[in-house]
């Protein structure tokens, strides 16, 4: 078991109707607020209209347009650019994963001087932020319990995942009902997102039994949860659990004391979203079988055994690498049966930048060094299967 240092600072209030509080809560950090939200589906469902209620008393100013891949150009500058031309106090992050992510990067990047890339890209540190709250409306990346994000530079096809303590977010929000007019599409989307996020702790060198515990029943629940909310998107029980299990997923609960696994299949879809801009949790899910299939071996078929039997309830009479290849299946099968397109070309990726993504991950990401090392040849096999 390894050593480990960890603190989770973030509130979570959890519930239907809980942004009751919203007020009380963002009187603890002043009365110039950032709202910042993506395309305006909290004004289809009436949350902004409710939010701009609630905090009547506030002075606001919008950054809406926040895209998914959330992009530093133009909307982590336009957020600095806001905050420090309005002197603005606390931000309120109303969306997913992806307007989370943003505004981090903006909450950071307001408090430093120089060019807020060098935060995102670990050229500097930061040394002070402005404080966030959230309200999530998508469960999907679980930021709004961790002090990381992911932020997309098009011109230069970066996207990079950056982490920084002073990004926790200091309350979240997390009403499941906000989450009931989720499209098909971005719930199983979500659901794969967060799975990978427990599979990438779950393969890895070192780990508990406790740990193993956690992270098998983790999949278990969204797996189960998330057809049901495909069944039935207003299953308040499902979607409850389904949102808190994504908020778990992320924030390293799941894997204190294991060994780091390098988190490679992350390492991977960056490429192919910062390309191509793919929903996320897609290109996961098209990945993670052919990288699965590419590092079985003597070394990492154990683990795939214990995945099998414990989360897929695989034989474990099997001869070994036998249930390493069913549970393998059986992680493309469940994908595919929630509607996820399982292959690159139906995202519209063809074979022309596997050389040229291959190499930017090779250079970029360090997997060299991941619990099954892929090398540049390693990372273009795997797109390649995955078309």
């Amino acid at each position: 078991m390894q050593n480990f240092n960890y603190m989770t600072p973030t509130r979570l209030i959890f519930g239907k109707d809980c942004i009751a509080q919203l007020p009380e809560v963002m009187a603890q950090f002043g009365k110039k607020v950032l709202l910042t939200y993506g395309g305006g589906s909290i004004k289809k469902i009436g949350l902004y209209d409710k939010v701009k209620t609630l905090l009547s008393d506030f002075e606001i100013i919008e950054l809406s347009g926040i895209q998914p891949n959330p992009k530093y150009d133009p909307s982590v500058l336009d957020g600095v650019r806001l905050c420090k031309e309005h002197n603005v106090d606390v931000i309120l992050a109303v969306g997913g994963g992806s307007v989370l992510d943003c505004s981090k990067a903006i909450a950071t990047g307001a408090k430093y001087d120089g060019d807020p890339w060098d935060l995102i890209s670990y050229k500097a540190k930061a040394t002070a932020s402005i404080p966030i709250v959230d309200i999530i409306t998508l469960a999907a990346t679980g930021s709004e319990y961790d002090c990381g994000g992911v932020i997309s530079r098009t011109e230069t096809n970066d996207k990079i995942g950056y982490m920084d303590p002073l990004n926790f977010p200091a309350v979240s929000f997390l009403d499941p009902t906000y989450t009931f007019t989720v499209s098909k599409k971005h719930t199983a989307a979500g659901c794969a997102d967060a799975m990978n996020h427990i599979m990438e702790q779950y393969f890895c060198e070192d780990s508990t039994l406790l740990n193993d515990g956690f992270m098998e029943t983790g999949l278990k629940s969204l797996m189960v949860q998330t057809k049901k909310c495909l069944e039935n998107p207003e299953d308040y029980t499902a979607r409850a659990e389904m949102m808190l299990t994504c908020t778990y997923g992320c924030n390293g609960i799941f894997s204190l004391g294991n060994s780091p696994s390098g988190w490679p299949c992350h390492g991977m879809e960056h490429a192919l979203s910062a390309y191509y801009d793919i929903t996320h949790g897609e290109g996961l899910a098209i990945i993670t079988p052919h990288w699965m299939k590419h590092i079985l071996s003597e070394k990492t078929v154990d683990r795939f055994v214990k995945y099998g039997v414990n989360v897929f309830s695989i034989d474990e009479n099997l001869d070994k690498f036998a249930i390493a290849e069913k549970a393998i299946q059986a992680t493309y099968d469940f994908f595919q049966s929630i509607g996820i397109p399982m292959t690159l070309r139906e995202v519209g990726i063809d074979e022309s930048r596997i050389d040229e993504m291959a190499h930017h991950v090779a250079v970029n990401e360090g997997l060299e060094n991941a619990w099954a090392p892929l090398l540049e040849k390693d990372i273009a096999a795997i797109f390649t299967a995955s078309l």
